[in-house]
């Protein structure tokens, strides 16, 4: 791995700060991602992981602490980052190609060169053939790698994932996460990752980090020492999920207990 590319220190977000509905999402986190990273980030439902990916992305500010990237803070989105959602937000009257080219074409690039990269990308995520269908002809598990070649179509630094993959059933998912694991050993870019999946991080991770029930800290960083590609029968496999699974589920239970309705208001 390369130089440190996003740096978070002490880093915290409220909403609604100094009134009486404010939420303290991020107390505390401490985090850096290095060049060429793929790192996932795992915690209970409601815990900030989504909220700390879209402060990277530049659509959410930190009310206390310093994020970085490339060690210059983080004031806005940028052409830098590229993100995907669940969501696959496709522009339904675009073909696929156009879909791909979106970033290009409002950047200016020239006509010959949007042509020459939507063609590699195509290539990439396996989609020759489709280059003139429309979104609605498309399973979910092709929307989603149309939207994954058009956040890669001008060449990020950084690919930001808000769990790209929740919308998907069991099959495609396996699927989308091989295609996944190529496109990223492919073009090294780093990566965060947001998921509720263990399974799914460490399938995928150099390293997980484990957010604890909100306000989010940094629990624990799991260094995933695995070749590609991993199975989930393997024996280190079976261990850290084993590992990992233990240390979410405690903060998944201080999530329901902190959430439970007490008896007398029942």
């Amino acid at each position: 791995m390369g130089r440190i590319k996003i740096s978070a220190k002490n880093v915290e977000k409220h909403f609604n700060p100094g009134t009486p509905e404010e939420v303290k999402a991020i107390e505390d986190i401490t985090l850096d991602v290095k060049e060429g990273e793929f790192v996932s980030l795992l915690g209970p439902s409601g815990c900030g992981k989504s909220t700390f990916l879209f402060m990277v992305g530049g659509f959410e500010k930190a009310t206390a602490g310093s994020l970085t990237l490339n060690d210059v803070p983080i004031e806005g989105p940028g052409a830098n980052r590229g993100i995907v959602f669940q969501e696959y937000l496709l522009f339904p009257w675009q073909v696929v190609s156009k879909n791909i080219a979106y970033g290009l074409r409002i950047a200016g690039v020239p006509k010959a060169e949007q042509d020459r990269r939507v063609a590699e990308l195509i290539s990439m995520i396996g989609l020759q053939g489709f280059e003139n269908a429309y979104p609605e002809s498309l399973s979910g598990g092709m929307k989603q790698r149309v939207a994954i070649a058009r956040a890669l179509a001008y060449d990020p630094e950084i690919l930001l994932m808000d769990e790209p993959f929740g919308a998907l059933d069991a099959q495609t998912r396996g699927r989308m996460i091989n295609d996944l694991t190529r496109i990223h050993q492919s073009t090294h870019k780093t990566t965060l990752f947001v998921t509720h999946s263990v399974e799914e991080a460490i399938l995928l991770s150099d390293r997980v980090a484990l957010f604890s029930a909100r306000p989010a800290r940094i629990k624990n960083v799991f260094e995933i020492d695995l070749p590609h590609p991993r199975s989930v029968t393997d024996e280190k496999f079976v261990h850290y999920e084993r590992r990992i699974l233990e240390s979410l589920e405690e903060e998944v239970t201080k999530t329901i207990s902190a959430n439970a309705v007490p008896a007398e208001k029942l």
